[in-house]
Order: C-alpha cells, then structure tokens, then sequence
C-alpha cells in the first residue's frame, strides 16, 4: 500500500537521498534548480509517496514561476520513486495528485524539464513553451508545458523566472 501525502519537514533527509540516488549531485547545476535555488515548494504542492512501512517512496514539487508573458505558472520537479519501487504506478499518482491539487488550488499551468514522453500522458506538450525561455541551457524539446486552465499559456512569450516565498536561509554559527 502506497500513501501521499503532503511532504513534511522529517521527509527532508529521506527525499534528498531519494533525489541523489535517482538524479545524482549534478542534478543541482541544472537549470530547473535555478528557478528552485532558495525557495519553497508553492503552497500545499509538495507531496511524499510513503511505503506500508512508512518509508519514503517517492517525491514531487511544484515551485511558484513566472512564465514570461502568460504570468504566474508552476514549475514541477523533480518527481523521483525509489528504483525499486518503479513500473508500480507510483510516479503516476503522485503526478495525479499534484496536478489535481493545483487545478483545485487555482493554478492555471504548469512548466518542466523532462522526459517528453513520460509527461505526455499527462497532457504537457512542447508547443505550450515554444516561445518561453529559461534562465540557461535546456534541451527544447525537453522543455515542456500544460494548460490547467484552457488558453493559459496561449502565446506566452519572454523568461521563466523564480516568485513565490524565500526559503529561510540558515543563520550562521555564533563566533567561538
């Protein structure tokens, strides 16, 4: 049995582990990370897939953007599930889920980096960001969009840029 459920701050070790063992370190010099380097994930739109046992599964996030001229977008990533818990339907349901909870929380669109055909399923398409750009180097027909809302991101155009809350930033160790 597999629950998500909306991630928690005890998840934060199981989940970077997770995305290091699925994306390796240089996942952090990709472009996507820029848009996510020192915020939080958009509001109540980061999830944990949990085993029976209580383990961590599986992850995915959403991240506040601005998709050029379309306005306020979601960025999603990275969505990883455990290796050996893959081909189980949980990269699925947390993509469901995620998409489901945008749509009802208002989100109109969403914007990834990924794999074309994986994400099709879903609805995400290249033609939604043929005119958007990111902030560095991206395969284009990796660089993928949906419309939540129909016409939401009908002749976006310009730079995806990072919005949404700072993450805190940890303070420095007090002087011996």
């Amino acid at each position: 049995m597999v629950t998500i459920r909306h991630e928690t701050a005890s998840d934060v070790a199981a989940r970077e582990a997770l995305l290091d063992k699925a994306f390796g370190k240089a996942r952090l010099r990709k472009t996507s990370e820029r848009l996510r380097e020192g915020r939080l994930p958009a509001e109540g739109l980061a999830f944990t897939a949990l085993d029976a046992r209580g383990r961590v599964i599986g992850t995915v996030r959403l991240w506040n953007v601005i998709a050029g001229s379309a306005g306020p977008s979601l960025l999603l990533g990275p969505l990883a599930v455990d290796c050996r818990q893959q081909k189980k339907g949980i990269g699925r349901a947390l993509m469901e889920h995620a998409l489901n909870t945008a749509r009802v929380l208002g989100h109109d669109s969403v914007l990834l980096v990924g794999d074309a055909p994986y994400y099709q399923r879903f609805g995400f398409a290249v033609g939604h960001t043929r005119s958007l750009h990111l902030p560095g180097p991206v395969e284009r027909e990796r660089f993928l969009g949906l419309e939540l809302s129909p016409g939401a991101l009908d002749g976006a155009e310009g730079l995806v840029s990072a919005s949404g809350a700072a993450a805190e930033s940890p303070r420095p160790a007090a002087a011996a």
